[in-house]
């Protein structure tokens, strides 16, 4: 996997919580801010595509179907 630098000002708390967190589990500060943008990153990922698909529905661009004929179909009546 290459990597590319990515410079990021920190407040200092948060730089010094990281630099416990680094103490305290024996990893490196880069290995927790890399975990933490990876993980972060997927949620906002995942936000950003249901926003953008409640726009479609919103905008009445796909097909919807209410919650009584999905129940229906699914014999839940």
């Amino acid at each position: 996997m290459s990597t590319d630098v990515l410079s990021v000002c920190l407040p200092g708390e948060t730089r010094a919580r990281l630099d416990a967190l680094a103490v305290a589990t024996g990893r490196p500060v880069t290995f927790h801010v890399r975990e933490a943008v990876m993980e972060y990153l997927e949620s906002l990922e995942y936000a950003h595509t249901l926003r953008a698909e409640a726009e479609v529905i919103r905008r009445g661009e796909t097909r919807t179907r209410t919650l009584n004929a999905v129940k229906a179909d699914l014999n839940l009546d």
